[in-house]
This record gives C-alpha cells, structure tokens and sequence, in this order.
C-alpha cells in the first residue's frame, strides 16, 4: 500500500516527489503540476500531501494518508472552483490561510486544482504568497500546461510534468480500485482515450456510454447545411440536458440550505432585501458553474468526434496503430471510404478551431454550426 497506487504511468513524476519527501534540500515551497486533461494533476498533487505530513513518507495506511488523500486533513486545503475563474476573493482568502502555522502537521499544503483559471488578479494576489513564502506552508498549483499559468508563477515554482497514462494502465486502476470487470475496463480506458475520470464515467454509466456513440455516429450524417445545423443542435442538447441532469437537485439544495442558514422561510413568495441579495448572488454563481459544465461537456464531445476522424486517418494510411473506436468501427470505417487524408485532416482541424473558439468566450452554438458545416461528407 502506498500512497502513490492512484498515480499510474508517471514514475518519473513520482521518483521526483519521492526524493523530495525524502530529502530536505530537495523541497521547496511551490510546485506546478502540469499535464493533458485526465493524467491525474490533482491526483498526483493530493499524493505528494499525504506524503509530506506521512511520518513514514507515505505509507498509504496512517490517519495522514488517509485524511489528506480523502481531503480532510486539516493542514490540507483543496481549491477546486467548479465556476469559469478563481476570483481575486478567493486568491486573497488563500494568501492569509498560507501565512498560517499547520494545525497538526509538518507542513501546510494548499492545492490549487485549477490554476490556468486564476483571474490576473487572482494570480497577482497569489504572487505575493510566492514571492514570500511561508517557513512551512506549501503551494501545490494544477494546470494543464505551463502557458496556461502566468510566468511570474510559474517561474517561482517546480514544475512536475505528467504524461498520458497508457490505456492498459487505466483498465488496471478501473479493475484494481473500482470493480470494473477487465473487458469493460479496456473499452472504458480506450474510448476515454486514458482520461481516467472519463473512463471511470464511461464504464459505471450507460447513458454516458449512449451519449458517446450519439457522438461518434454524427460524423456519418453530416451531409448537408441541414444536417450540419443539426449535428451542432445536438451536440449543445447533449451538452445542456447533462448540465441539467447534474446541477437540479444541487441547485434546490443548495438554496434551500441558504435559506435556512439565513432564516427564511423557503416557501415564502418573498423575501427580505438581504435574503433576495444573498440568493441572486447564490443562483449568478450556480449559473457560472452550469456554463463552465456545459462547455466541458461540449469539448469532450468534439474530443470523442475528433477521435473518429484520427481513426480513419489510421484506416487510411494502413498504420495498424490500435483504434480508439474499435467498438464503433463501421462508422470509422465509414468517414475513411468517404474523405481522403487531406480532407480528414481538415476536419481535424475544423474541431480543434471549434474548441479553441468556445475556449475563447465565442457563442458554442455557433462555433459548433461553423466546425460542423466543414465535416460536411461528400453526397
């Protein structure tokens, strides 16, 4: 048992954080965690926590481990906004915990799961942290990538890069830690593309696995300026409807528990000024968080309909690489007869200019008519 047994496929990464538990001089005050979506930032972060107040360096069994990779320590704070941007509130608030002496531990460790959403002046208000640090706190921030942080951050913090875990690693920690019989497993890991919370998704739930295929299968239908308006109608349907479906009964507890909190009647037609004021502010919050959730959904489903066309592009050169559609390999098969590599690569590139507009603020709706009247097959 050991700490590190959910940090699959990043021995390099986790050699480096090893030496770091285990020799002082090795430590410092601020770590960057960078990586694809899926290889397990903040997996790989929450680790390394338990491993620093973990007397024997991560044993896996110990009350620290357990409570700093269940999230409970209480030297062990979790920032994981689920909203477009971290608020310079927020960063502020962190920058006082971070002054702070650990309450039971060697040390005080703050996550940061989304860094690349700071706000400039979040990130600016959280410099000051890092330029001053703390004698025992520790800075664990979590991004996709170098660029998404600014480089006043990420120059005054270690860079830990993860890679990719391979699809057999992921089938192995589905099966190892959540049940998964083998063959699901591996179709799970290999549709997710090793996403290991999209894999996990996609193989405890079949509405996921539907929605995917719903995905994939547009690809083929795509034949007109009609069909191609309405490929980019069901892809937002999808989006919405999975938004809805996880955000309603959160929402109505959410304001019911702020209306007790406040003593307001929750089946009042209405309220006081202070109570309407605190719940505008509740229902602007729960709608960032509907937006950032539809978007996400959004770009995994151009992730999965880029897969299709990467996969004919394997069909089409004869490359013998392993499909990420095997399952759906008719319709793989399908688009591969249809286009050409040159005209494969241009609808690879019409979906990555779709994810990059929505990532730009652009209308989803409409980058997503845009991309989709580009995958247009020939007739």
């Amino acid at each position: 048992m050991s700490v590190w047994r959910d940090v699959i496929g990043q021995e390099a990464a986790v050699a480096t954080l090893e030496h770091a538990v285990r020799e002082p001089g090795a430590m410092t005050h601020a770590w960057l965690f960078t990586g694809p979506p899926g290889s397990g930032r903040s997996v790989a972060a929450r680790a390394f926590a338990a491993a620093l107040l973990c007397p024997r360096g991560g044993c896996g069994e110990c009350r620290e481990c357990r409570t700093a990779l269940e999230g409970t320590h209480a030297d062990v704070d979790v920032v994981a906004t689920e909203g477009l941007s971290i608020k310079v509130e927020l960063a502020r608030d962190l920058v006082q915990l971070a002054a702070r002496r650990p309450s039971v531990g060697r040390y005080r460790v703050i996550v940061v799961e989304d860094a690349d959403r700071l706000t400039e002046r979040a990130a600016d208000a959280l410099l000051k942290a890092l330029e001053e640090p703390a004698p025992r706190t520790v800075w664990m921030l979590c991004a996709p990538s170098v660029e998404d942080v600014i480089i006043t951050i990420r120059s005054r913090s270690r860079h830990v890069r993860l890679r990719t875990p391979s699809v057999e690693a992921v089938a192995d920690l589905l099966t190892r830690r959540d049940g998964v019989d083998p063959p699901m497993a591996l179709y799970a890991a290999r549709a997710a593309q090793s996403h290991v919370g999209l894999a996990r998704r996609l193989a405890r739930d079949e509405h996921a696995r539907i929605r995917r295929h719903d995905v994939i299968t547009l690809a083929t239908r795509i034949t007109g300026v009609g069909e191609a308006v309405g490929a980019a109608q069901d892809i937002m349907t999808i989006a919405q409807e999975e938004a809805a479906a996880a955000s309603a009964d959160r929402d109505a507890a959410e304001r019911t528990r702020l209306l007790e909190v406040l003593g307001a009647d929750p089946t009042s037609r209405t309220q006081p000024p202070h109570v309407r004021s605190q719940v505008s502010a509740l229902e602007k919050e729960q709608k960032a968080r509907a937006t950032r959730f539809t978007r996400d959904v959004v770009d995994r489903a151009l992730v999965d309909l880029l897969s299709v066309y990467r996969d004919a592009l394997v069909l089409s050169a004869r490359a013998g690489t392993a499909l990420v559609n095997e399952d759906s390999r008719q319709v793989v098969q399908k688009v591969s007869d249809l286009l050409d590599p040159v005209a494969l690569l241009r609808a690879m590139d019409a979906i990555g200019t779709a994810r990059e507009r929505i990532d730009a603020n652009v209308n989803p709706l409409i980058a997503l008519e845009a991309m989709s009247l580009e995958l247009r097959l020939p007739r």
